[in-house]
């Protein structure tokens, strides 16, 4: 035994004396030649394992045989034309059939037994295929496309094992009648709620009982529902508005007393961490000011864009910084002047301009087109009356009573055939 690189190699022999002709099986003493062939094996210790096991030819003493010579085979260890060992080809197709090629490739590279997406796929397609039995007793059927739209075949599940059974090229009555006599032992038929299948069923195997799986039942109560919601949708106009009913809680605390509109209010002091650090860089950024910096020296220091710089000298305080509420926009300047406005307005002044005089000698600093766009006649309209919603399409109300979730027919239920 040696090591090369990241592979172990173990050398070895075999010592029987006798060996079985592969063809047909006539014990043979007769050595003919030897010759070293190399196997993977499963690894050891996280390093990949090759067998260099030196094998004899043997002479068939069979004159009929077609074989010369063979070569001998370890039981349980190697097979004829195997590259790797009956273990180890054993644990690969079982990645291979668990994951297929792309991902079964990389598993084995974590497990020091490379192979690539190809050799996965031939082992799996050199497995026997399964030979089918007297058929399950609970059997699954359902049709699926070969080609949306034109072509349909038949699958049919065993129920109580989770696995495909058969493949029928054809969606009819006949076929699935025809597989069900050549397979008496089914007891229960979970299919959809074609005719074709019923008949089939019936004529096949008359003695089952046929049921109807979850999905289908789930997928026509939904059909059901939105023929019936698209048919009764044009009622939905005439019912009352339904208004919740109104509960009796604990009386209001009296309203506090809004500031003058020349006033504005102090904005309370916003929690978080985005507010300490505004209030922080705030603080730098006029510190640095008063030590006579210049807003590219004081935005390279602080590793700040200048416009952000520039935006906190601007701010004479912090709180200026977060008048936004938390609402990401600004507050307008003519909303602390809307009480003021709203009163003049109710006592029939519906001039913009003047509105815009009054409000300009309380403090407003802002535009006169702003007062005229909020508090114009063309901007203050009644409010509208209160309108029907609009009837829900007849969508939503099918998908939210019945909506199925797979198509696998594994869940049933009675029904009749």
């Amino acid at each position: 035994m040696c090591r090369s690189g990241r592979s172990v190699r173990i050398r070895a022999r075999t010592r029987a004396s006798q060996a079985a002709c592969s063809r047909c099986g006539t014990i043979s003493q007769r050595v003919h030649s030897s010759y070293e062939r190399r196997v993977c094996d499963s690894a050891v210790g996280g390093q990949e394992t090759v067998l260099h096991l030196r094998v004899r030819r043997f002479r068939c003493g069979n004159d009929d045989c077609t074989v010369k010579t063979f070569a001998e085979q370890v039981p349980g260890l190697t097979i004829r034309y195997g590259r790797y060992s009956v273990p180890l080809r054993t644990l690969l197709q079982t990645i291979a059939l668990a994951l297929g090629g792309r991902a079964g490739a990389r598993l084995t590279c974590r497990l020091a037994a490379t192979v690539n997406r190809m050799t996965l796929i031939r082992m799996i397609r050199s497995l026997p295929d399964p030979q089918p039995g007297d058929g399950p007793q609970v059997l699954g059927v359902d049709d699926f496309a070969l080609r949306r739209g034109r072509t349909y075949g038949t699958i049919l599940i065993d129920i109580t094992a989770s696995r495909p059974v058969d493949v029928l090229s054809e969606r009819s009555s006949d076929a699935l009648a025809a597989w069900l006599r050549e397979r008496p032992g089914v007891e229960i038929i979970c299919r959809d709620r074609a005719g074709c299948y019923a008949d089939g069923a019936a004529r096949g195997a008359p003695q089952a009982i046929q049921v109807a799986d979850r999905w289908h039942m789930w997928a026509n109560l939904g059909d059901a529902v939105e023929r019936t919601v698209t048919k009764h949708r044009a009622h939905l106009r005439d019912l009352p508005v339904v208004t919740p009913p109104v509960e009796v809680t604990a009386p209001a605390p009296a309203p506090v007393a809004a500031p003058p509109a020349g006033e504005p209010a102090c904005p309370e002091r916003r929690p978080g961490r985005l507010a300490e650090w505004t209030r922080h860089r705030h603080a730098l950024v006029h510190q640095l000011l008063g030590q006579g910096r210049d807003l590219r020296a004081i935005a390279r220091e602080l590793k700040l864009a200048r416009n952000t710089v520039r935006r906190f000298a601007r701010a004479s305080s912090r709180e200026e910084l977060l008048v936004h509420n938390g609402t990401g926009k600004r507050p307008k300047m003519i909303e602390e002047y809307a009480g003021y406005l709203r009163q003049r307005w109710e006592q029939g002044c519906t001039n913009a301009e003047q509105l815009y005089q009054e409000i300009t000698a309380m403090g407003y600093r802002g535009k006169a087109t702003w007062c005229a766009s909020s508090w114009s006649p063309g901007g203050h309209r009644p409010a509208s009356p209160c309108r029907h919603p609009r009837p829900p399409s007849a969508r939503p109300p099918a998908g939210s009573s019945a909506t199925p979730t797979h198509s696998t027919p594994t869940s049933t239920s009675t029904c009749r055939p």
